[in-house]
């Protein structure tokens, strides 16, 4: 009974730190023109860590930032999803690797119409990897829903 007890006092903590998420996303949507919208995906970091561009150099081993959009027939998507933000070029010695990254901040804009004025939504996830200068957390995904109105 006290082994189960002390494994759990250890392996607990270790649980909750797998848990942790240095990335804190916020998601938005402002009308640009007629029946059209910027939806904006901002991630905000912690000090020190590290969100991927989505697109990586050949010699990369981290796993880019990816989104999905669930289908809905009143929306198109207009064009790819844009990084505005400062990319860092990072060059790993110790593992030969390269990658596109960002610290502190990093806002995507995905331009969206609308094919009529009724409200709708545009769901869809978001999948990416977090890293610091020690270690690389396992790659995380995350559900938004965005009113367009």
């Amino acid at each position: 009974m006290m082994k189960n007890i002390l494994l759990l006092i250890f392996i607990l903590p270790m649980g909750l730190m797998a848990q942790m998420d240095p990335v804190q996303w916020s998601f938005s949507a402002t009308k640009v023109g007629d029946k059209t919208y910027e939806v904006k995906l901002v991630a905000t970091l912690q000090k020190k860590w590290h969100l991927y561009s989505q697109t990586q150099p050949k010699d990369a081993i981290i796993l880019p930032t990816t989104f999905r959009f669930n289908p809905n027939p009143l929306i198109t998507l207009e064009g790819k999803v844009k990084e505005i933000g400062k990319l860092e070029k990072f060059y790993d010695k110790t593992v030969g690797a390269s990658a596109y990254q960002y610290s502190n901040s990093v806002t995507f804009v995905q331009r969206v119409k609308i094919k009529s004025n009724a409200k709708t939504k545009l769901i869809g996830s978001v999948q990416y990897q977090t890293c610091d200068d020690e270690r690389c957390l396992p790659p995380k995904t995350v559900s938004f829903s965005v009113e367009l109105k």
